[in-house]
């Protein structure tokens, strides 16, 4: 028969002699409800894919936007969502060290942002760490390739995104627990966080790669997975997706409630200005564009999914950073505070070293310390004795 084979775009399993198979198109293409067909001949050669790529895969040979466009296109993007991940990685890792850095920011409140940095982080890494494995060959066979540190790759690609996802939730749920109760013990809570925030995505990955193995150990584990293989990952996302956005409305309400009840007698839009940096603030913190997309078939807006999701998505981390370390006030007068201290400091150990260094090259200093060696000086002594004998 035919051995697997990977033509560039599509991995084609093995297949029997006179035995014709059939695949849909790949994800490659923001289209794909048609499917291609290929035949094991007789020489044990595959035919030729009909109808070809061109005409099965949603564009045609006049168009702009054939293989070659289509792989430049997707080459542009991932320097996008690379510089995106970058930024992030770099303005979390300075985040975190300004909140351990100073004792005044260490609260449940911050404890909680800097575990959600943490998975930003491991986002980014885990993203780079699969493009690296997965995709810095070209010439890679996708069909044979099948080695634990691709598996592990993916593995820990899918553990950062569903952690990152749940600590996205805790923080929505963490903000309610403080617009609700007017006391919240600190203690009691961050450690449950910390266990829920961690523990499950490890739960759930345990669960995926156990089913993984027995039930579809294809591949590097990233090509099309089954119903129950899909779900034990997507399930847990869509249900902290729909969660979130169920709270980011509540804490909407509860916020225009407080801001009516606070100014009772203040304009509309002075309202409306607060009420839409509130939202704007916690769009990012509670993720709420992925909603846009979350129910919908991962064929459906290919394009503007990857805009939406990887495109703004790898910018998340950077936007969390800024609003909820580097603008926040708190911050910024302690990062003054610190600066002018520092400052200070360098300005005493500066003037300390040059005033020793003038005392000790000063004229004056010169002349005093002469008159100090005449007093002591018991040749100087005698002659001033003799000199005044003299005069006398």
């Amino acid at each position: 028969g035919c051995a697997r084979d990977w033509d560039g775009l599509t991995c084609w399993p093995r297949a029997t002699f006179g035995e014709v198979v059939k695949i849909p198109c790949p994800r490659f293409f923001e289209e794909f409800t048609s499917f291609l067909q290929r035949n094991c001949t007789q020489e044990e050669y595959w035919s030729e894919p009909f109808p070809p790529y061109t005409v099965a895969c949603g564009f045609d040979e006049g168009s702009s936007k054939g293989p070659e466009d289509q792989k430049s296109y997707y080459s542009a993007f991932w320097r996008v969502y690379t510089a995106g991940y970058a930024a992030s990685v770099t303005s979390l890792i300075t985040a975190l060290i300004v909140f351990a850095a100073f004792r005044k920011f260490h609260c449940t409140r911050n404890y909680i942002h800097m575990h959600l940095f943490v998975s930003f982080i491991l986002r980014a890494v885990a993203v780079f760490t699969k493009d690296a494995v997965l995709f810095a060959d070209e010439t890679m066979d996708h069909c044979l390739m099948s080695t634990v540190a691709c598996k592990a790759a993916v593995a820990f690609f899918q553990f950062s995104i569903l952690a990152n996802f749940f600590w996205l939730l805790i923080e929505g749920i963490y903000l309610q627990t403080l617009l609700l109760l007017t006391f919240v013990s600190n203690r009691k809570f961050v450690w449950w966080f910390i266990f829920a925030g961690w523990g499950a995505p490890t739960a759930v990955m345990f669960a995926w790669v156990l089913t993984r193995i027995h039930q579809q150990n294809t591949g590097c584990w990233d090509d099309d997975e089954n119903g129950v293989v899909l779900w034990i990952i997507k399930g847990p996302i869509l249900l902290t997706v729909l969660i979130n956005f169920i709270i980011f409305i509540n804490v909407i309400r509860i916020l225009v409630h407080k801001l009516k009840s606070q100014e009772g007698g203040g304009s509309h839009s002075s309202h409306f200005v607060r009420l839409a940096k509130s939202t704007l603030l916690l769009i990012p913190l509670f993720g709420v564009h992925y909603i846009v997309f979350a129910f919908f078939p991962e064929s459906t807006g290919l394009e503007a999914r990857l805009y939406i999701e990887l495109g703004l998505g790898s910018f998340q981390g950077f936007v969390v950073a800024l609003l909820y370390c580097f603008s926040n006030a708190e911050v910024q007068t302690e990062l003054k505070k610190q600066l002018c201290k520092w400052q200070y400091q360098e300005y005493l150990t500066f003037t300390h070293k040059h005033g020793a260094l003038s005392r000790e090259t000063s004229p004056v200093n010169y002349v005093t310390q002469l008159s100090l060696l005449d007093k002591i000086s018991p040749k100087r002594r005698t002659s001033v004795f003799q000199d005044g004998v003299t005069t006398v």
